[in-house]
């Protein structure tokens, strides 16, 4: 009687806190990656991260300790996959710029990094955070694979003109790049790339 007593008080206890541990702060910080890039550091706070993670704000606080370490570990983890960047080098223009393209199309519905920056940079500590994670990800994977002279300053240079264009396509909605043939485009866009990634000619 005492053991199936037992039995029945062991199936009743909720699961363990530390069980759940990981996949709660993971909830968390999906949720704030999807909270910052729809509305930008400034536009939404703890209390309504939380509540799209179906936990408290004094939770997320003891899983970040704040909202600025929060927002950092949801730039590394926005900016930590390569979504437009290839990893051969001699095919890296053409595939930056077919893939940019494609995830620019009006009818795409990417979450996409770009948006986080973009409405976060208003924020001069915010504008930091996503500066240090760019040249954290994105620059030192493409600066790291180009190799050579100037890698770094070449590096940005295309991260630039990815930028200005996803800016342009995707939020602007420039009406002569949507109403682009998308091939056409897409070698335009791999020629400004070739330049802004080839290392300088000396004369």
């Amino acid at each position: 009687m005492s053991h199936d007593g037992a039995d029945l008080a062991q199936s009743s206890t909720p699961p363990k806190r530390v069980r759940n541990a990981a996949a709660t702060r993971e909830a968390i910080l999906h949720s704030a990656v999807i909270a910052f890039t729809r509305h930008g550091y400034d536009g939404v706070g703890v209390r309504e991260i939380a509540q799209s993670a179906g936990v408290t704000a004094m939770l997320v606080n003891r899983y970040f300790g704040s909202k600025e370490q929060l927002f950092t570990e949801a730039v590394d983890t926005a900016f930590a996959p390569r979504t437009v960047l290839s990893d051969n080098p001699a095919t890296l223009a053409g595939d930056v710029a077919a893939r940019l393209v494609d995830r620019t199309a009006p009818e795409s519905e990417h979450l996409d990094p770009f948006l986080l920056m973009l409405r976060s940079a208003s924020n001069p500590r915010a504008a930091e955070i996503v500066r240090a994670g760019v040249e954290r990800h994105a620059g030192r994977y493409l600066s790291e694979l180009l190799g050579g002279p100037d890698a770094d300053e070449r590096a940005m240079l295309a991260h630039s003109v990815i930028a200005g264009f996803w800016l342009m396509r995707k939020m602007l909605g420039s009406t002569a790049l949507v109403l682009a043939d998308p091939v056409e485009l897409t070698h335009r866009l791999e020629a400004l790339l070739v330049v802004a990634l080839s290392p300088s000619v000396e004369n």
